[in-house]
């Protein structure tokens, strides 16, 4: 059951989503962040309990520059007026398109208006975006101080989309604390993350049987072939140095590659001991959720087995420390799902 999510309507985006929310916690992941989208109606339905699903932290609308990565409005569409109406995707808070420093500090306002967690900026040139080549630097460092500024108000942090060391550096010159993607980081950008203890969530993407499927010879897949030659060198430079590393999909709405959730964790064991996957999952995400400080909409303890932390466990057939495949399989191999004390499933005999 999908949608597509560029032309789709809020009503049916809520009810695919709300399916697909049960299907991820089925699949053994009880708290997720959410970079960009009208995700809060959710959350609550979920929080008070009328659907099951995760945990969510939401970012609400993705903001962007024009031509940037969330502004798939067609070169037929522009120029408009600077009071121009808002497309289809930002009527839904979906994306906002700003530009100039005012622009961008009243798009991060509204998104914390709606209960934002944290906010997430376009920084760098994106795969599935009609315009904008891989390797641009999106936002001036002013324009992302001034979102920067304005989440820090808040007590929260700014998240950037970027693949490339220049745009990665030109964020953190602008004070974001955590990088979506990074499949194109390099030496002197590591280095910089670690100093300024910039967290990343890097996706284990391949030219494998998840590959993102792009039209052959389009602009988007010979994007995405670039981003992807990337993909080991990024992951062998946050080992190297130490960066705090997060887990996260960036599956495109696509229902067949959101089911692999388990099989695109479980592929971190091509870098990772199975131990660590496992922490990277848990506890390594917690750290980087808690970046939401007092705008976090769960303050308890997560990501830990101790006392009066939320009590989410999942008992698995056979040990994972042992064979870190048995999370790909999680309809097969995960026995008990617990959220909240609440149990989800068990097929305990």
């Amino acid at each position: 059951m999908g949608a597509d999510v560029f032309t789709a309507g809020l009503g049916r985006l809520n009810l695919v989503a709300a399916h697909g929310a049960e299907k991820t916690l089925m699949r053994g992941f009880t708290s997720v962040r959410d970079p960009g989208g009208p995700a809060f109606e959710l959350k609550e339905a979920i929080d008070e309990g009328l659907f099951p699903g995760p945990r969510i932290y939401a970012a609400g609308a993705m903001i962007s520059q024009t031509s940037g990565h969330a502004d798939f409005r067609r070169p037929i569409d522009i120029p408009q007026s600077y009071s121009r109406d808002l497309t289809p995707l930002e009527v839904m808070a979906s994306v906002s398109i700003a530009d100039g420093s005012s622009q961008v500090m009243q798009r991060v306002r509204e998104n914390l208006m709606r209960g934002a967690a944290f906010i997430k900026l376009m920084g760098g040139g994106g795969v599935a975006s009609p315009s904008d080549p891989l390797d641009v630097s999106q936002y001036t460092v002013g324009e992302i101080e001034a979102a920067v500024e304005v989440a820090e108000n808040w007590g929260t942090y700014v998240t950037v989309h970027s693949y490339s060391a220049k745009a990665i550096q030109n964020a953190i010159r602008g004070g974001v604390r955590n990088v979506e993607h990074g499949q194109m980081i390099d030496k002197e950008t590591a280095k910089l993350m670690k100093k300024t203890n910039t967290s990343v969530c890097l996706q284990p993407f391949y030219d494998d049987e998840d590959a993102i499927p792009f039209p052959p010879g389009s602009f988007q897949e010979g994007k995405y072939h670039e981003m992807i030659s990337g993909t080991d060198t990024a992951f062998e430079l946050a080992q190297k140095y130490e960066l705090l590393f997060g887990f996260g999909t960036d599956t495109q709405g696509m229902p067949a590659l959101v089911e692999r959730q388990g099989a695109m964790l479980a592929k971190l064991a091509r870098y990772f001991k199975p131990w660590e996957v496992l922490k990277i999952a848990t506890s390594q995400n917690y750290k980087i959720f808690k970046r939401s400080g007092p705008r976090d909409p769960y303050p308890g303890e997560n990501g830990v087995v101790r006392e009066d932390a939320y009590a989410d466990l999942l008992l698995v057939d056979g040990n994972p420390l042992e064979n870190i495949h048995l999370i790909a399989d999680p309809h097969k191999n995960f026995v008990v799902i617990m959220k909240d004390g609440k149990i989800y499933k068990n097929t305990v005999n």
